[in-house]
């Protein structure tokens, strides 16, 4: 039978959560993205290629194995669970921290090729330029480079921030779906549609939709100016 509760203490949770997942791991994932980005840049070594095809890997790998991938490396049967577990007294999987690493892994590539569409299209003059005045290195990134690249940076957040926001699969496998602990909306509405209540799985949905629907308006928006 169907259900047709709503109740705005379930609805919020699931809500709140994703919301911190996604600005978390979209802080780090700019971080990461950006530096790497950097390095690949300006970097010529043999591999890069190969390298570069791995930090891809999770835009075209299914969720599901991203999961599977990420539970196996993080699980209590690995040293590095099993590291992480002794330092923290408790494990990465089925942790709200696991909601994190999962959206912060498939959200890397998309970040990444971003930022780096940003740095590659840099006047590597100009940064010449400023080190020919006497700038030193994060003065030539402080007053060249970030400005440059500054429109990348945002829509490279934009972009990580609303991948994370309806990151499902890696999510699943690696946090699993415990209210008000681990489930995010995403994982939320696949439950409420499985037991029948179409109600909150309708308002999950429409809230999700709205959210990255606002989040690509703003990035078009940057690209058009």
């Amino acid at each position: 039978m169907m259900s047709a509760s709503f109740d705005w203490h379930d609805f919020w949770a699931p809500v709140r959560l994703s919301l911190l997942v996604a600005l978390l791991s979209s802080v780090i994932t700019i971080v990461m993205g950006g530096l790497t980005a950097r390095w690949m840049s300006k970097s010529k070594f043999k591999g890069k290629l190969l390298l570069e095809t791995a930090f891809m890997l999770p835009m075209v790998l299914p969720p599901t194995v991203v999961g599977f991938l990420l539970l196996v490396l993080l699980g209590r049967n690995s040293w590095i669970g099993a590291w992480i577990e002794a330092i923290f007294a408790a494990p990465v999987v089925f942790s709200w921290t696991a909601c994190v690493i999962a959206a912060v892994v498939v959200s890397f590539p998309l970040v990444y090729q971003t930022m780096k569409v940003g740095f590659t299209s840099i006047d590597s003059e100009l940064e010449a330029s400023g080190r020919s005045i006497g700038a030193n290195e994060w003065q030539v990134f402080r007053y060249i480079t970030l400005p440059l690249i500054w429109p990348s940076v945002i829509s490279a957040y934009i972009l990580g921030f609303a991948r994370a926001l309806g990151e499902f699969g890696a999510t699943l496998m690696l946090a699993g779906n415990i209210p008000g602990k681990t489930q995010t909306v995403p994982t939320a509405i696949y439950i409420a549609v499985d037991s029948g209540n179409t109600v909150m799985a309708w308002a999950w949905t429409i809230a999700i939709v709205l959210m990255s629907f606002l989040l690509l308006l703003l990035t078009g928006r940057r690209k058009k100016n």
